[in-house]
């Protein structure tokens, strides 16, 4: 298949195992390439939810068509962070051809594509694979089989306790302790795929199921499922972004100093570069700004202390003090992957009362287990909100944390997701550039 073409230049890619290697001689052209051509600005975009490079690519290129427009006398370089991370087809991206974002199959069945993503995401593990799926086609009615189910979900997504990725789960700390084994992979498997079920009903069909025959627990299966590998892709962006690409940067600042870092990340990928800075060797300012595109990972993370905890605090607290510019986080309530699956699944069996009580999507909503894409940065002092329109009438704030409401534009996209991948915008061209003060 042919690579798509890149819609600006110069384009790097850096390709990362999900260990945090980095692709040598990528990086060396990256090194070698900012200083050849010149560029001032250095603008990197991790993507998140992805299931192949092309696919990755073609997103780089879809969000930097705008760029040269908007700052046509700019020195801009441009980067795109390929890490192995995958979606679930049943996920809608707008803008997308079919062959990237193909018809959503019915839920419960596991198919042939995601089936496919799940054997490249987790080699070694097609056997777990295929009883999975084999479970979610035969919808066993018994309770036996559900807890089986969940047993392969967790033997799935586990990594080799020594191996890297096992400590980069965590997005808050208890008194320095890793918070990181989600409520999810403990208790009854039967009652989370009940939860989710009932979740996935009330966001499919807004305004409540009354009346309606009770959900299938087998939807909510596939749900944890789904639940369970994203946990594993928020486990590897940690990784990627402090291991690999946090770095890679520092390399770039010793090779190019004069060259200014501009952060973007989506969904996972917020995360990845949001990780990154902790990975930025000791005073490497290289780093100008970080925007956050319907970032995947608590709202919690930069709090020095957490609102109802006063022992705990996030596992990047003080991170954006290592920017020399502002974190700028893009929010979105028309996602509801991250406004209602993503808090329950964070904290489904222990940390507040199950759904199975009775949903309410809103009380999920303002979970404490919330994500930067629905609502932003959160119990960090002076954080700034703004919505869209101010925000690109500018200037931006210099440093500190920025929320952006953006769903002026971040709204398109159907069940189960949402909007959650629905960035492709001139406008949201316009905030990366105006926070990294690009002209």
């Amino acid at each position: 298949m042919a690579e798509p073409a890149m819609s600006v230049t110069p384009y790097w890619e850096l390709t990362f195992d999900a260990d945090g290697d980095v692709d040598g001689p990528e990086r060396d052209r990256l090194l070698a390439g900012v200083t050849r051509r010149g560029v001032r600005d250095l603008v990197v975009f991790a993507h998140g939810w992805n299931n192949d490079r092309s696919g990755a690519t073609r997103l780089c290129s879809h969000f930097f068509a705008p760029f040269p427009e908007l700052a046509p006398t700019a020195r801009i370089g441009y980067a795109g962070v390929v890490w192995p991370s995958m979606r679930f087809s049943d996920e809608p991206i707008p803008d997308f051809p079919r062959a990237v974002a193909a018809e959503p199959p019915r839920r419960p069945a596991l198919d042939k594509d995601t089936r496919h993503a799940l054997l490249e995401t987790f080699p070694g593990r097609a056997i777990v694979v295929e009883q999975l799926a084999r479970l979610l086609e035969q919808q066993p009615g018994e309770e036996a089989e559900l807890e089986e189910f969940g047993r392969l979900v967790r033997l799935l997504v586990e990594v080799v306790p020594p191996g890297p990725q096992a400590l980069f789960a965590a997005d808050t700390l208890a008194e320095g302790v890793p918070q990181d084994e989600p409520e999810m992979f403990s208790g009854s498997v039967a009652a989370m795929c009940e939860e989710f079920a009932r979740a996935l009903a009330q966001v499919d069909s807004p305004g409540g199921t009354e009346g309606f025959a009770l959900p299938n627990p087998w939807d909510g299966a596939h749900e944890l499922l789904r639940q369970g590998t994203y946990y594993a892709m928020k486990r590897r962006a940690g990784t990627v972004g402090e291991r690999g690409l946090g770095r890679v940067i520092g390399q770039l600042a010793g090779a190019a100093p004069g060259v200014r870092v501009h952060l973007v990340g989506h969904s996972f990928g917020g995360r990845l570069v949001s990780f990154a800075l902790r990975g930025l060797p000791e005073g490497v300012r290289t780093v100008k700004s970080v925007t956050l595109l319907q970032g995947a990972f608590s709202h919690y993370a930069f709090a020095a202390r957490l609102p109802h905890d006063a022992r705990a605090g996030g596992v990047l607290q003080g991170q954006q003090n290592r920017i020399d510019g502002p974190l700028v986080c893009c929010h979105s309530s028309h996602d509801s992957s991250l406004g209602a699956l993503y808090p329950l699944a964070s904290r489904m069996a222990g940390d507040a009362q199950g759904v199975a009580e009775g949903f309410d999507l809103g009380r999920v909503l303002g979970a404490k287990w919330g994500a930067m894409g629905h609502d932003g940065v959160q119990a960090v002092p002076g954080t700034r909100r703004l919505g869209l329109a101010e925000a690109l009438r500018g200037p931006l704030p210099v440093s500190g944390c920025v929320n952006v409401d953006a769903a002026a534009v971040v709204r398109r996209g159907g069940p189960p997701s949402g909007a959650h991948s629905d960035i492709v915008h001139r406008e949201l061209a316009q905030v990366v550039l105006a926070a990294g003060r690009i002209r």
